[in-house]
């Protein structure tokens, strides 16, 4: 037992000090809120855009990209991080920065462009709850978490934030093994049919009031599988979806500010800035 005991005070404190210190390093392959440069976009590939250039938008597996005569618009919801929007760019308007901060509370939330101010893009940050719901859920929050026809990919990061360096239950915040012991849902997989009695009858179980978390580009959109005939498009499909969380798969920090701005425990665009 002593051995244990010295063990355990040479390990020292594992878990992160975020939100109330700097947001861990993020390796320089990440790729987080992609920006358009609009010195670029403005001119020669504006002008291809109108004309029926779109090389971005037809390099996009996902039709996240759509163009305009201002330029193209981004979709995170549908976006998949891919980078190939970027590739395809003739004049590499296109990049993307190391942002993590990207839940949104409503899919309009989640479209960008180059009009909108150049330090989010156009991105509306998720708000925190209704004071009703905020009262019952901002300290206790209990998940069930829905694999609804996913990959695994946004599985395994949601289970991350169940280590020892995330640590989600010092916020509250706790997966749980059963629909009536939840307050919500937590989605990923873009909700096959095969997943649609299941992903209703555990929505069905979860007491009122209860909310919905649709995590990745497959629970937002449909990410790849759009219009595939075997799936429903994502959890807003079926459910109302109380918080997005884009990408694919979300890194867990961008997960966690989700939740946390969710909760009311981040508020402010600046918050959460490391």
């Amino acid at each position: 037992m002593l051995k244990i005991l010295q063990a355990r005070l040479q390990q020292g404190h594992r878990t992160m000090r975020y939100p109330d210190g700097p947001a861990p390093a993020l390796p320089d392959r990440f790729r987080g809120l992609p920006v358009i440069d609009a010195s670029k976009c403005a001119g020669k590939c504006a002008a291809q855009c109108a004309s029926g250039c779109a090389a971005c938008a037809q390099a996009c597996p996902t039709g996240a990209i759509t163009c305009a005569p201002g330029g193209p618009r981004i979709d995170l919801g549908r976006c998949l991080f891919c980078a190939q929007c970027g590739q395809a760019c003739p004049e590499g308007a296109i990049a993307y920065s190391g942002e993590y901060r990207l839940a949104a509370r409503s899919r309009a939330d989640l479209v960008i462009d180059q009009d909108q101010p150049p330090d989010r893009m156009g991105v509306r940050l998720a708000a925190a709850l209704e004071p009703r719901l905020l009262r019952l859920f901002g300290r206790s929050l209990k998940l069930r978490q829905v694999s609804a026809g996913g990959c695994n990919a946004c599985e395994a990061d949601v289970n991350v934030l169940g280590t020892v360096g995330w640590d989600l239950g010092r916020f509250g915040i706790q997966f749980v093994a059963a629909p009536r012991h939840a307050d919500g849902l937590l989605i990923t997989g873009p909700v096959t049919q095969n997943m649609r009695l299941a992903l209703d009858k555990t929505y069905a179980a979860v007491p009122e009031p209860k909310i919905v978390i649709a995590c990745g580009a497959c629970a937002i959109s449909g990410g790849p599988y759009i219009n595939h005939a075997q799936t429903l498009g994502g959890a807003g499909a079926v459910l109302p979806v109380d918080l997005l969380i884009p990408g694919c798969p979300p890194h867990p920090l961008t997960i966690l500010d989700g939740l946390l701005r969710l909760l009311g425990r981040i508020d402010g665009p600046d918050a959460g800035k490391g």
